[in-house]
């Protein structure tokens, strides 16, 4: 049976801080504002609670290194951020001003192609206003030199104190950016993701871009953590799910099938041109670590095209049947999340093993089904995804959507 996790009226009038919300959004005298916008807001944050929640529970540190069947975490060197928590951030953000500037609006828009725009223009004030915070912070703070103790047993400079220089301001480098520091800032170097991408660079790894034995003359910025979903690039990803926002407001207000797809191409390629000229100019690259300006563009101009083609898919030539697995994931979303892509299921399923952790299941499937059988690492490796991990959970979550289970936040 389905869980509602929705407030019972009684406990969302005890709830304080939402009513500083509403104080900060309608004034000293919120009490002019709708029941059902104090409802919403209520759940908005109790919702956002539960994603920080899981959030420190999946990637804090508390699940770590499956293959060797470790768990439990060290308080000095919980991870604050991650995945669910950036969500949770544009979330809480993006929902409250939907919210609180949320007016009676017509439900067919007029034939004015930018009226959508017109009726919603707070959320591009705020999402201008991010954007500015987001570019100012990036190439306005000065990163000084830092240092660090190297914690990689396996190093040759285990506990060593290791210094960057760096004494800049405005570079986007792995060391000395703006993002890196405000979180070495404010969380401490300690509580940051000990296992970034930069670390498989060719300026690191000798096996790049996979992990491995480091170069001899790798900089010293390589064995340093680095928080990919920090502070400074969790509020850039507040602009993507503005733009997500919109695409919604266009399948609301628009109602033909050629009012939309226009919508969408239009503004996806757009997006993704301008996020294309900005990287090849080296005006703003295109950084994912980051979360730059540019890399917003592209994902969210490819997010329209994608969304579009399945729109055309799904919505006009009714091929419904063939993209189910999909809707059953999504209906079950932070089931598949938690269990496939936190590694729960995995981690539980290694812990049945013959002799060894890496002696396995999971492991050997990899192996000898998928890995051994194309001798290729990658092909392997890719089809054990979509086999082994997507169509799996999707078949999972069409046996719970059958029997009307869900987990919802």
């Amino acid at each position: 049976m389905a869980y509602d996790w929705a407030c019972t009226m009684e406990r969302l009038q005890s709830c304080r801080f939402c009513d500083a919300i509403l104080s900060v959004y309608c004034g000293n005298g919120h009490s002019t504002c709708s029941q059902e916008k104090l409802v919403a807001i209520r759940k908005v944050i109790l919702r956002t609670l539960k994603l920080l929640f899981w959030g420190l529970l999946l990637q804090g540190g508390y699940f770590h290194d499956l293959d060797k069947l470790k768990y439990g975490v060290d308080m000095n060197r919980i991870r604050w951020c991650g995945i669910l928590q950036r969500i949770a951030l544009a979330y809480l953000v993006v929902a409250i001003i939907e919210i609180t500037t949320r007016q009676a609006q017509p439900k067919e828009l007029p034939t004015r192609w930018f009226f959508i725009f017109k009726i919603y223009y707070w959320q591009w004030v705020i999402g201008a206003c991010v954007l500015i915070i987001y570019l100012a912070t990036l190439y306005g703070t000065y990163v000084p030199d830092w240092h660090f103790v190297v914690q990689n047993r396996d190093s040759v400079d285990f506990g060593k104190i290791l210094t960057v220089t760096c004494n800049v301001r405005g570079n986007l480098d792995p060391p000395c950016n703006a993002v890196g520091y405000i979180d070495r800032q404010v969380f401490g170097i300690n509580h940051l993701y000990p296992r970034p991408a930069w670390k498989r660079s060719k300026a690191c790894t000798k096996n790049s871009p996979y992990a491995g034995t480091f170069r001899d003359d790798a900089p010293l910025w390589c064995f340093a953590p680095f928080e990919p979903e920090g502070i400074l690039s969790s509020i850039s990803a507040i602009l993507s799910t503005v733009v997500g926002v919109h695409f919604g407001h266009v399948l609301i207000h628009m109602k033909d099938h050629t009012s939309r797809l226009l919508h969408w191409v239009v503004m996806g390629v757009a997006l993704l041109v301008l996020g294309i000229i900005l990287h090849f100019t080296d005006a703003i690259p295109l950084n994912k670590q980051l979360y730059t300006f540019s890399y917003v563009c592209v994902t969210s101009g490819a997010a329209a095209l994608v969304f579009s083609a399945f729109y055309i898919l799904v919505d006009i030539l009714n091929l419904k049947y063939v993209f189910l697995p999909l809707e059953w994931i999504g209906m079950n979303a932070m089931l598949v999340y938690v269990m496939a892509a936190g590694g729960i299921f995995a981690g539980f399923i290694n812990g049945w093993y013959y002799e060894d952790p890496h002696n396995t299941l999971i492991y050997w499937i990899k192996k000898h089904i998928f890995i051994g059988v194309w001798h290729s690492t990658r092909v392997g490796t890719l089809l054990y995804v979509i086999f082994a991990e997507i169509l799996f959970w999707a078949i999972v979550a069409g046996l719970l959507h059958r029997l009307g289970i869900y987990w919802k936040l």
